[in-house]
């Protein structure tokens, strides 16, 4: 591609969600530095749902594990942090991207819920709320980008879900 090509396709520094990215970080930040609260030590509710609890934790852990391997593998040569998507990238709509279009943010969602139902934690679940209102928008964001770069991209959106597989 020609330089004054590729510099047609650039945003200015700071237009391309570098800004939602920090806070990202941030939010993963205080989700795992937040206490659990309120203490559920020593109920009788954290001991009579230890198996169910565990159960969860590794069915959202591993959903986690496998949406966000996944995705990253699938989108290994145009994978960016950014919202923006990178000059040479293509749509991907295969594979995981065939059942959720945003897997990566998926990942971390699953294994944020895994951990807010397996700690009892009220204050992690509110994070929760948080973090899926945050990439709801960060991706919202995203797909504007990407159907503009991508005009087909509105017919993929209408097939599949955004977060949840075959749910939302």
């Amino acid at each position: 591609m020609p330089p004054d090509k590729k510099i047609q396709n650039r945003q200015p520094f700071g237009k391309r969600g570098e800004h939602l990215v920090a806070m990202q970080f941030l939010l993963m930040a205080v989700f795992i530095l937040t206490p659990v609260w309120p203490d559920p030590s020593g109920t009788e509710l954290r001991t009579n749902t230890l198996l169910l609890r565990w159960a969860v934790l590794i069915v959202c852990w591993s959903g986690a594990i496998l949406l966000g391997g996944l995705g990253s593998h699938r989108i290994k040569e145009f994978l960016t942090p950014l919202p923006y998507p990178v000059d040479h990238n293509r749509l991907v709509t295969t594979g995981v991207y065939g059942m959720v279009r945003h897997p990566l943010y998926s990942s971390q969602l699953f294994a944020a819920f895994g951990w807010s139902i397996f700690s009892i934690s009220l204050s992690h679940l509110l994070l929760l709320v948080v973090a899926f209102l945050f990439f709801s928008y960060k991706a919202s964001k995203e797909e504007r980008w990407l159907t503009q770069r991508h005009p087909e991209y509105a017919d993929y959106a209408k097939k599949v879900r955004k977060f949840i597989p075959w749910i939302y």
